[in-house]
């Protein structure tokens, strides 16, 4: 018996990046709303968020949903999906990357406020 069933199930289900994209969009568009300024660094805002307990609680979540360890996850999470949503978002744009930036998981990014949650540009 062929294997094509399994290979057909697992394209059938969604990517898991996205499936926590979708997870923490919520969580991180209503920091996002919430900040002051003009820029700011992935590691920044991840800061931000850990400090709102509703948000830690859906950045807890994720971690534990992506199930590779700790390590693992947060590279995920800090390099793929924040800034996936971040980059979804109509309200900020990516500058680039902030190497001098430290962050263990990933290369955090810069981006730019462009507009205010009522649509008014900062």
């Amino acid at each position: 018996m062929s294997d094509r069933g399994d290979e057909t199930r697992k394209l059938d289900r969604p990517d898991r990046v996205d499936a926590l994209i979708e997870f923490m969009t919520p969580a991180v568009l209503d920091i996002l709303s919430r900040l002051d300024g003009d820029e700011f660094t992935t590691t920044e805002f991840i800061e931000v968020m850990t400090t709102d307990p509703a948000a830690a609680a859906a950045y807890d979540e994720a971690l534990k949903r992506w199930g590779e360890g700790d390590r693992y996850a947060k590279m995920i999470v800090h390099g793929q999906v924040i800034p996936g949503i971040l980059r979804r978002s109509p309200d900020v744009e990516w500058l680039g990357f902030e190497h001098g930036e430290e962050d263990v998981y990933a290369v955090p990014a810069r981006w730019r406020l462009l507009a205010s949650r009522d649509g008014t540009t900062r």
